[in-house]
């Protein structure tokens, strides 16, 4: 499948007569693929590294209640890894660690104006990535 490449340039709105449109500003690079104004597309990027995190932040654990009997320092951990009897953590555990940082697809965006000239493409809703970030634009809608 045909892509184009574009750097993430921005968050903004739209203003229409009925209402407002939230768009992201994207920098178009080269040459290929073409977009008209109501296109379906596919935008892929890195999503934001977001470092080291607990449970809680990565995985939506709940954490221990805090208002049991005596218990202190375990309001965010995410209590029993597995049972002792097979003597190891079995793969896929879900623990604290690395977040963010992945290869994410917004799919079915839609264009809200494209201007050739300076190779800018606005696109209804959010896209993956940082300011700056590289993004591969894919147009769903052209045959």
């Amino acid at each position: 499948m045909e892509y184009r490449e574009g750097i993430k340039v921005k968050m903004g709105q739209v203003f229409r007569e009925e209402d407002v449109v939230p768009v992201t500003f994207i920098k178009l690079q080269g040459e290929g693929v073409e977009f008209n104004i109501g296109d379906k597309v596919q935008v892929s990027g890195v999503s934001k590294g977001k470092g080291f995190q607990g449970v809680v932040k990565r995985h939506g654990f709940s954490g221990a209640a805090m208002t049991t009997h005596g218990t202190k320092h375990t309001t965010r951990t995410p209590g029993s890894i597995g049972a002792t009897g097979p003597q190891r953590v079995f793969p896929g555990t879900r623990m604290g660690g690395r977040m963010g940082g992945d290869n994410i697809n917004a799919k079915k965006l839609q264009v809200v104006a494209y201007e050739k000239d300076e190779n800018l493409l606005l696109v209804k809703g959010a896209v993956p990535g940082v300011k700056g970030g590289k993004l591969k634009i894919f147009n769903l809608t052209a045959k």
